[in-house]
């Protein structure tokens, strides 16, 4: 089983030391110069007595290509035909066919035992490849040089390339000897692991020691003139053993900055390497100045990794934060992320001194389904305190903010096959609400069910006719859940609020056709619930100081309830059509309705409920009411108690769909295209035989209206009741016609619709992007960003990389009169008028969008107007300038208690990633 090794980039596990990063950075500046030199000194030898013969001077015809072979360079001595001695033979100088070639002339000199290649020169020597405008070999200093030429304009071009399998070098010009195995090579430029390098001389000494002299590297798509790069004097590099080097400083548009190292030793190695994680100094108004965000990275092995960092600020504020991620190929995949705030305001001492503590995980973890296809574990956690997304210092989670609940879930579930399936899960479930703090915990959650059984269906053909379609299943449910808050978190008053419940279910249907048109369906259902507490009530005379009252006792102790039900219903499809004239652009409209009638009647279960004598009260005129008497032991308990009310009623339901067929556009289409025009109009209401009174529903009407194809919908839903009010706004058994109303009462009402549309949708032949593409919405926030994103200061999440590295070398006139934009829209509006307070309980308007001023700057609002208590709601804007190889850019809320922002200057490559300033001020702590 193949393994897989984690990328231990900046932007995969989250921070890197420095030193690892410097490391890497100059083993990439010496590998490619390594790559040259050896290949050379392998592919040729050191042998003296061997020259390349020359009969005599000889010109070639223009653009030939010669080969030639071992034996044609060797002369007279690869034709001896006397067997070798017993001693060692000396390695041929060539072993493998040299091909050759250039466009002006091929040149072989006797006199000066050289070979010349003149314009587009081109040799090849096995995998190894080198182009140049001027190839010269020269077999008495045993050396090969080559050179760019000059052009008709006097221009130097044409200069060396030299290839071999991956690696591609170009200098100026090369010079290598047979003999010494030295080389120099001038200007070399090349690409190693993202980096862009140019050396101005390189010096091969030997098989392990290479000298590099005014070397230049940089992330810069043009290496010719960078806007920065890292500049190095002098490096001495031991290929696997260790890397020397003298000042090393970075220099932003040719200006030198402080910014660097006077010297370095960096030990080689091709593993992983631990190392500390310089913290990022700062300064805030509240916790005084502080070191942010370092610590140590652990390479604990190929597969996992681990990162242990740290804030301090002068008031005495820490933070504490672990991080992890591992990987096992085919097998499994994940992170973990845990951090502890100790928040202080202030001094200690001073008024305004307060403290907080605070704490999350986040654990995620995945299995590959090819590791076993029959069981999967995963986990998606978000564990911790309620106001943690409120109070971290080193993230503005937007997102968490305005969403007032935290959801964790971790499950296992196994399949075993066969017939029937069995199928089984054990879960544990998190739910926490930030603005109340109570905390909802679900350990552990027992789930397991068969599959449908056909137990009367044929061995081989059709199942037809009801018989033959009666299926049954079976499912468990079982369940230990608990109700907290944060202070009583695992302490011993969340465990004694624990309450258990298991459920058996067994449904039993069939479906069948009557008179070719009705499809038709009936079935039961048989439920047991198991508990293990119940309630027991009686009337204390001494209760409620002397007056005398209901006392409920708990019983700990197994128990349980049984129901059942049954139900049926019928249906059809009916289709409607009208064709239009031919020729028109509207060629028909057809209505689809479905129609559904269902009749459902559930037993009362009295068994269960008990009735207590209450002493007749002093006063005789005293009303004693009789509900009061009657309870259910299960009342309050793990599942709702079993209903005591007998009910029959027939429901109905009415689903329409309308539709358009339209002419197409296109003349080469075979086929016209289809409109939606009504999608989902449902109707429903049901009849309540067995009621005293109120025995119709409200009709309850929801669908949706395609306004816009596959982008906009209006989604609406209605609630309508037939019965009246009283002067009480109580509901009364009278239709609200008979009471001088309509024939309905509209209840409530609600609409909505989401729009995300972009400058590119009004070009022609253009197709607009996914607007969710490249959105952040980890952590439970929107994936639409019309909150806003997610800031993590710790890992510079303060913009879309993404988005920063589109393609920038657009026409600048283009910007005249096409400026890139897109726009996303929510709107929601919800109508009250159950108790007749006729109002708009809830009217909003949310939006969010970018705009391009300029090829390379950004400018985007997220922001929402509420129309029922006018004034905007939560705001964020934000500016960002493309730099290239770098990105700048300011975020900013300017108003509510989220008042906050953050300026941010670094370098896009995850590899300089620690090459970065920012400022911010962070939002006022509600401590």
């Amino acid at each position: 089983m193949a393994l897989q090794k984690l990328s231990h980039s900046y932007t995969k596990i989250g921070f890197k030391p420095l030193q690892t990063k410097v490391r890497h950075i100059l083993y990439s500046l010496s590998f490619s110069l390594f790559c040259i030199c050896q290949t050379a000194a392998q592919e040729t030898n050191k042998t003296k007595e061997v020259p390349i013969p020359v009969k005599e001077d000889t010109l070639r015809k223009t653009g030939e290509n010669i080969k030639i072979t071992p034996e044609e360079l060797l002369g007279e001595k690869a034709q001896d035909t006397v067997k070798n001695d017993s001693l060692d033979q000396e390695p041929q100088l060539l072993t493998d066919k040299v091909v050759y070639k250039s466009t002006d002339y091929m040149q072989l000199s006797r006199k000066e035992n050289k070979m010349y290649l003149y314009n587009e020169a081109e040799v090849l020597y096995g995998d190894m490849q080198i182009n140049a405008g001027f190839i010269v070999v020269d077999n008495n200093k045993n050396e090969v040089y080559a050179y760019g030429i000059k052009d008709s304009l006097g221009e130097y071009t044409q200069t060396p390339i030299f290839k071999q399998a991956q690696n591609v070098v170009e200098p100026d010009s090369i010079r290598f000897n047979f003999d010494t195995e030295k080389a120099l090579i001038y200007n070399s430029k090349t690409e190693q692991n993202g980096f862009k390098i140019k050396n101005e001389i390189s010096k091969r000494e030997n098989d392990s020691v290479i000298y590099m002299k005014n070397v230049k590297f940089t992330t810069s798509e043009n290496i010719e003139d960078p806007e920065y790069y890292f500049y190095a004097r002098r490096i001495k590099f031991v290929p696997k053993k260790k890397i020397v080097t003298g000042l090393v400083n970075m220099f932003i548009a040719d200006v030198p900055t402080p910014l660097g190292l006077p010297f370095g030793y960096f030990p080689l190695t091709e593993d992983r390497t631990s190392g500390f994680i310089i913290p990022s100094p700062g300064e805030e108004n509240n916790r005084g100045y502080f070191l942010q965000n370092g610590g140590y990275y652990f390479a604990l092995s190929d597969y996992a990794d681990l990162t242990l960092l740290g804030d301090y600020y002068t008031n005495g504020s820490y933070t504490f934060a672990v991080e992890s991620s591992y990987a096992l190929r085919y097998k499994f995949r994940g992170n973990l992320r845990f951090r502890y705030e100790n928040n202080l305001t202030s001094e200690r001492g001073f008024p305004d001194f307060a403290k907080t503590t605070t704490y999350n995980i986040q654990w995620s973890h995945s299995r590959d389904a090819k590791a076993n296809p029959s069981s999967r574990f995963t986990a998606n956690v978000n564990f911790g305190s309620s106001d943690f997304f409120q109070q971290s210092t080193n993230q503005l989670n937007t997102g968490n903010f305005l969403n007032n609940q935290l959801s964790s879930n971790v499950s296992y579930s196994k399949t075993f096959q066969g017939d029937p399936q069995v199928n089984f899960t054990v879960a544990a479930t998190h739910n926490s609400n930030t603005n109340t703090g109570v905390v909802n915990l679900s350990l552990p959650n027992v789930n397991g069910s068969i599959s449908r059984v056909f137990p009367f269906a044929p061995k081989v053909g059709v199942k037809k006719g009801i018989i033959h379609n009666i299926n049954a299943q079976y499912t468990f449910t079982g369940q230990n859940t608990v109700q907290t808050t944060d202070d009583d978190l695992f302490t011993a008053a969340m465990f004694k609020r624990a309450r258990a419940g298991m459920r058996h279910t067994i449904p039993i249907s069939t479906n069948f056709k009557l008179f070719k048109y009705l499809s038709a369906s009936a079935g039961t259902q048989f439920q047991e619930s198991w508990v293990f507490e119940t309630i027991k009530q009686d009337f204390d005379q001494e209760a409620n100081n002397g007056a005398g009252g209901v006392v409920r006792d708990t019983i700990k102790g197994f128990d349980s309830f049984r129901t059942y039900n049954f139900s049926t219903s019928i249906g059809t499809t009916i289709y409607g059509t009208f064709n239009f004239k031919k020729g028109k652009k509207i060629e028909a409209i057809r209505h689809t309705m479905r129609p559904a009638i269902s009749y459902s009647i559930n037993p009362a279960f009295d068994g269960s409920y008990v009735r207590f004598e209450n002493p007749e009260p002093d006063d005789p005129d005293t009303e004693i009411d009789e509900s009061a008497f009657e309870y259910s032991r299960f009342e309050g308990g793990f599942f709702s108690p079993p209903s005591n009310v007998f009910s029959s009623s027939i429901g109905f339901t009415l689903s329409n769909n309308l539709e358009m067929k339209v002419k197409s556009k296109d003349s080469t289409a075979t086929e016209s295209k289809k409109i939606t025009l009504l999608n989902n109009l449902n109707l429903s209401t049901a009849y309540n035989i067995a009621g005293d009174s109120l025995k119709l529903s409200p009709l309850s009407i929801t669908g949706n209206i395609p306004i816009i194809q596959n982008k906009l919908d209006i989604n609406f839903n209605a609630q309508l009741d037939p019965y009246a009010l009283d002067n009480n706004n109580r509901k009364i058994d009278v239709w609200n016609i008979d009471n001088g109303g309509s024939l309905f009462r509209l209840t409530r009402a609600s609409a909505n619709f989401g729009y995300s549309f972009t400058s590119k949708d009004f070009e022609k032949g253009q197709v607009n992007e996914d607007p969710l593409e490249n959105q952040n919405f980890r952590n439970g926030g929107r994936p639409d960003d019309l909150f806003g994103g997610v800031t993590d200061f710790g890992e510079a999440r303060s913009f879309d990389r993404d988005k920063s590295n589109r393609d920038t070398n657009k026409d600048v006139k283009d910007y005249n009169y096409k400026i890139p934009w897109n726009l996303r829209l929510s709107y929601n509006v919800n109508y009250s008028n159950s108790a007749r307070q006729n109002e708009i309980s809830s009217h909003s308007i949310m939006f969010s969008g970018d705009i391009e001023l300029a090829p390379r700057w950004s400018v985007g609002a997220s922001s929402g107007y509420d129309l029922k208590n006018p004034g905007f709601t939560f705001t964020n804007l934000r500016f960002q300038r493309d730099l290239e190889s770098w990105v700048m850019n300011f975020n900013w809320i300017p108003f509510s208690e989220r008042t906050s922002w953050n300026f941010f200057i670094g370098i896009k490559s995850s590899v300089l990633s620690d090459i970065k300033w920012d400022k911010r001020r962070e939002p006022d702590r509600q401590l």
